[in-house]
């Protein structure tokens, strides 16, 4: 274990699946997901597989033990096929960070405390390396919701955004359940103005992606009014990040 440039202790564990970054893109979202395997160690196993050709930037363990398998210069192999704020295949632009957790598939629970200190950390550094705006620290659900739901809703988006990582709105109603008309065409844009990108025929997977990260007391895919009023703040800000 080596001390990083920032000084966080980070352990490295080169991953065989990067490759050089498309010359002239700049570095400017940072993209976190959780591993959805049984343990950290089989989740590192399977990015450093050759054969898997997946891997990011750095895994994030429950007890707080951070690993680098790919330099942030070179690129990972994290987001697909992604979308955000009209850029895709994100991998060429983006730092990749996989906090290891179950997930839906393996028994998802909360972060532990530590872990979250640890990706705070983690995220701080990169941000002060890289010209990453706040409105692009996304969830890997906000860049692929017809595919993906991680870090998902137990994640603490908000603790996060209160040490300077990624935007949260506050103080913004959002438990009004009432109907609205004509809400999910008004989801719809403000969704696109935020950055997601919408599917015309299932507009509600952008949505319940967008209430995994900023509404998650509710994460069905309605367009209420408490909805729409978290989209409109988080529209707000992304506007002014």
């Amino acid at each position: 274990m080596a001390p990083n440039r920032g000084g966080l202790a980070i352990t490295e564990l080169p991953s065989p699946n990067q490759d050089d970054r498309p010359a002239g893109l700049p570095i400017d979202t940072l993209i976190l997901h959780y591993t959805d395997m049984e343990t950290g160690a089989a989740a590192i196993a399977r990015l450093r597989d050759p054969v898997a050709r997946v891997s990011s930037h750095y895994v994030v363990e429950e007890d707080g033990q951070i690993f680098r398998l790919v330099p942030e210069e070179r690129r990972a192999f994290h987001a697909g096929v992604s979308h955000w704020r009209g850029n895709e295949l994100l991998n060429g632009r983006s730092i990749g960070i996989e906090v290891v957790n179950p997930g839906h598939s393996c028994g998802y629970r909360p972060f532990p405390a530590l872990q979250m200190a640890a990706l705070a950390d983690l995220c701080l550094e990169i941000l002060a390396r890289h010209p990453i705006p706040a409105r692009n620290v996304v969830a890997h659900s906000d860049v692929a919701p017809d595919r993906k739901r991680d870090p998902g809703e137990l994640f603490d988006w908000q603790g996060l955004a209160s040490l300077g990582v990624g935007l949260w709105p506050e103080a913004v109603e959002g438990g009004d359940l009432s109907p609205v008309p004509g809400g999910m065409e008004r989801a719809a844009e403000l969704l696109r103005r935020i950055g997601y990108q919408v599917d015309p025929a299932r507009p509600e997977l952008a949505l319940v992606a967008f209430q995994r990260h900023w509404r998650q007391e509710d994460w069905g895919g309605r367009a209420d009014a408490g909805t729409l009023a978290r989209l409109e703040a988080v529209a707000a800000l992304a506007g002014a990040a």
